[in-house]
């Protein structure tokens, strides 16, 4: 009974974790839809540069973990700046919007992952853990490099909450996405809010790529599960629901970990899209479909 009441304990805690790396991709994601309204299929290679950006800046420069941390972090916000300028934002004003920006951003999605896999070679990656040490929680011994994930995970949600709803570009930004119109006759520059959605929503894909890479490998398709998982919370949750995001993240996270005791490791995956299917015959447009 101890043994069980322990090993479901852990997986409780690892679903958390799950939840925070599925939350952080699902709010970039919402973010990216809730303001130009596309579904973004390269997300998941946000995820991608920001694991090999950190193991890029400790294996080629060396740098200490924290400058490392920053580094890669700058580049993942301005890889989805230079892709929402030279990708995304020209396709808005296309015809056949609706399809071009699918068959534009599952190229790119390609393009990154073949680059990725010329540049660093398809064999994985790895980076040591930079917060060793464990603690008990309720009996169960816990990694400080997982608690990092969540620590991470909740400081980010904080932060986007306080950037979204108290500085101008901000607010700028949830302008842009209640009305597009009304907010470029206000003189709103909606190219750099463009540049500045992307950018944050690779931000919080590295963000979660950076701390969970020293608990799972770095290869240039580690995006695609994530990518998966992030859709099925980003349609739980509702489109353009940043809190949906959230809440669905660590739900689906949570799940899954539980299923992997129930079911065993074959079938962790399913629930998650059981859920899905229920969601979208029930409520299509999820428990919080709302706007940012």
């Amino acid at each position: 009974m101890i043994v069980v009441y322990e090993l479901i304990t852990l997986q409780l805690l690892n679903g958390i974790v799950l939840g925070s790396v599925y939350a952080l991709m699902a709010i970039g994601l919402s973010l990216i839809f809730g303001v130009m309204k596309i579904v973004n299929f390269a997300h998941g290679e946000f995820y991608m540069i920001g694991g090999y950006m950190f193991f890029f800046m400790l294996s080629a420069f060396y740098l200490p973990v924290s400058i490392a941390i920053m580094m890669a972090l700058i580049a993942s916000f301005i890889t989805g700046a230079i892709i929402a300028l030279s990708v995304i934002r020209p396709l808005l004003t296309r015809p056949a919007f609706d399809t071009s920006n699918i068959v534009a951003t599952i190229g790119l999605s390609v393009f990154l992952e073949n680059f990725a896999m010329v540049f660093w070679g398809e064999r994985t990656k790895g980076v040591p853990e930079f917060l060793t040490g464990s603690v008990n929680i309720v009996g169960t011994t816990f990694s400080f490099q997982r608690l990092a994930v969540v620590a991470v995970a909740a400081l980010s949600f904080l932060f986007l909450w306080v950037y979204l709803k108290k500085t101008r570009l901000g607010m700028a930004i949830r302008a842009t996405s209640s009305d597009l119109g009304a907010a470029s006759l206000m003189g709103i520059n909606t190219t750099g809010i463009y540049m500045a959605t992307v950018g944050i929503g690779a931000l919080l894909a590295g963000v979660a790529a950076i701390f969970m890479a020293p608990l799972y490998q770095i290869y240039p398709m580690m995006g695609i599960p994530n990518l998966l998982k992030a859709f099925v919370v980003v349609i739980f949750g509702g489109f353009g629901s940043i809190r949906g995001a959230i809440f669905g993240g660590y739900l689906i996270g949570i799940v899954e970990a539980l299923a992997t005791v129930a079911f065993g490791a074959e079938w962790k995956d399913i629930p998650a899209f059981v859920v899905l299917i229920v969601v979208l015959v029930l409520r299509p447009t999820g428990l919080f479909g709302a706007k940012v």
